[in-house]
């Protein structure tokens, strides 16, 4: 499957080729594989060199999996996930490490991604240790680094993790992926656990260390005003499968997928009097143990009819830069 990209190639950082993830559901006596959960279907995707792009969908589409797979935090089915060139799904595992320390995450919960036994310090001091970065007496100096680099003093090294509220235990987290100074960080919901006003302030952080770091991110969401603040890209998933990929601009002024333009309509309005059309969509999202045949969207689409009930629409390029997956659309 060709790989979306709008058609500007500075440096290429990552891409991911028809990446799969399933998972087994084992029944009866002997526990054998009755049947797959098709959490991630065939995605790809490209991300240049400082670039953020927004990956968004509903709840159980599939996003996270992907971030996680990418990481081989979980292991894929199938595919290939480029890292300077390199297919880390081929690595074995001893020589993941210094990948590792390229490619970080930060996690959705603050909550639950930091131990509450330990002082932040040693949460931060965990990274440099398993990669051995740095001598003994310049680690700690390094940890205060990142905790001010995300608007932490000094004396919160010490602190435990219940001190802090969800946007300190965030900006901790954050600090955590950067000590390492890597190139790439996947952003998993990084805000959506958080306050509204509380959100708008890490994704300005997000952005800040961004410039000043050369960082590239894979911004995860379910929150499409979200993504549209921090991406200069925007992947949107449904079922497992991208429907469409192109610059955040032309998603939000010219959405071509019906699924991405139900999500669009949803989006409020800051201006009372500014309405917009606003698209329902029958029925409930299909289980990826049981996906349809033909097009995933097809039972839910306002555009559907029996070819689609039939074929999976191909991710193309129908406009230039804009990749949708639909036969409806002409291109």
């Amino acid at each position: 499957m060709a790989i979306p990209t709008d058609g500007q190639q500075p440096e290429e950082l990552v891409r991911v080729q028809d990446l799969v993830v399933h998972y087994p559901v084992r029944s009866g006596v002997f526990r054998r594989i009755s049947a797959w959960i098709k959490a991630v279907d065939g995605v790809s995707f490209s991300i240049r060199e400082g670039e953020t792009l927004g990956l968004v969908g509903e709840s159980g589409c599939g996003k996270s999996t992907v971030g996680r797979a990418m990481l081989r935090l979980k292991d894929p089915t199938g595919g290939k996930v480029m890292f300077n060139g390199v297919d880390i799904l081929k690595l074995p595992t001893n020589e993941l490490k210094p990948i590792r320390r390229n490619m970080q995450i930060v996690f959705q919960d603050p909550y639950s991604s930091l131990n509450p036994r330990k002082p932040v310090a040693d949460a931060i001091l965990a990274g440099l240790k398993i990669h051995k970065v740095g001598a003994i007496e310049e680690r700690y100096p390094m940890v205060i680094d990142a905790l001010q680099r995300v608007g932490l003093e000094e004396y919160y090294a010490s602190r435990y993790p219940y001190e802090f509220s969800g946007g300190q235990r965030q900006r901790i987290g954050i600090a955590r992926a950067l000590v390492l100074r890597p190139k790439f960080i996947i952003c998993d919901e990084p805000v959506s656990a958080l306050d509204v006003s509380i959100q708008s302030q890490v994704l300005n952080l997000l952005r800040e260390l961004q410039q000043e770091l050369s960082l590239t991110y894979l911004f995860i969401a379910h929150n499409l005003s979200v993504v549209e603040h921090i991406s200069q890209r925007v992947a949107v998933m449904y079922l497992g499968k991208i429907v469409e990929l192109t610059g955040s601009q032309a998603l939000f002024e010219e959405p071509l997928h019906p699924y991405t333009r139900a999500l669009i309509s949803a989006i409020p309005r800051p201006r009372p009097g500014n309405k917009r059309e606003r698209i329902i969509l029958s029925g409930e999202v299909p289980s990826p143990l049981n996906p349809p045949p033909g097009c995933h969207f097809h039972p839910r689409c306002p555009w559907a009819d029996s070819h689609c009930a039939q074929a999976d629409p191909p991710l193309r390029e129908v406009r230039p830069g804009h990749w949708a997956a639909c036969w409806k659309i002409e291109g």
